[in-house]
């Protein structure tokens, strides 16, 4: 398979809350809350519109969960399917081999790009419109290191998991240094417990948009 899905997410009002149900009933998690993640440009379908979004990020067997909201005012990729206090399924993020190839490879199939962003570092990505199709938007990002690893952190820590601390709090989007737990400490580090060595994310610069 050439795209396999490696996220699903949803838009919610409230990204705690939506992952600690989520935990509660199907035992996912647990669950990274970034808040207020900085990006660098953010485009809407081609104009400039700011995005203040939040995040949780989570491991449900071998797909990761998460849920995002949006915290300001304005058009967005999230407000084109869902108005404030709605939520549901918004897209499935794709890990792909050259992102300026597949981009072109998606708009000759017709899916129009709503979202082009990129974080403090430059990472980008994109989130194409393939609702008429699929009914949900198609995330798309490179797989380099920054990225690849805090998905590998996210399951490596579900793997432990034990049930305690399913929601926790992850600084991302810092230009030049790690992703912080919510001591402060980096990931790389320790884990919520402070007993268990996790895979470091990388320059912490990369959090999936809603993603």
């Amino acid at each position: 398979m050439k795209y396999p899905i490696r996220q699903i997410a949803y838009v919610v009002d409230d990204v705690r809350t939506a992952a600690l149900a989520h935990h509660r009933l199907y035992g996912s998690g647990p669950y990274f809350i970034a808040e207020h993640i900085p990006l660098r440009t953010c485009l809407h379908r081609g104009q400039p519109a700011p995005l203040d979004h939040s995040s949780a990020y989570g491991q449900w067997g071998e797909v990761m969960i998460e849920f995002v909201q949006q915290n300001n005012d304005g058009p967005s990729a999230l407000r084109d399917l869902y108005a404030p206090g709605e939520t549901g399924l918004h897209h499935v993020a794709l890990i792909v081999d050259d992102l300026a190839a597949t981009r072109a490879h998606f708009a000759a199939e017709g899916h129009v790009e709503a979202l082009y962003a990129e974080m403090a570092d430059g990472f980008p990505f994109v989130m194409v419109d393939a609702v008429a199709r699929y009914g949900h938007m198609i995330e798309l990002y490179e797989g380099r290191a920054v990225l690849t690893g805090f998905y590998d952190m996210v399951r490596a820590a579900a793997g432990r998991f034990d049930g305690r601390d399913p929601i926790r709090t992850v600084s991302l989007g810092l230009s030049g240094s790690d992703p912080l737990d919510h001591h402060g400490n980096a990931l790389a580090a320790a884990d919520a417990h402070g007993d268990e060595t996790v895979a470091s994310a990388g320059p912490g610069q990369f959090v999936d948009c809603f993603d």
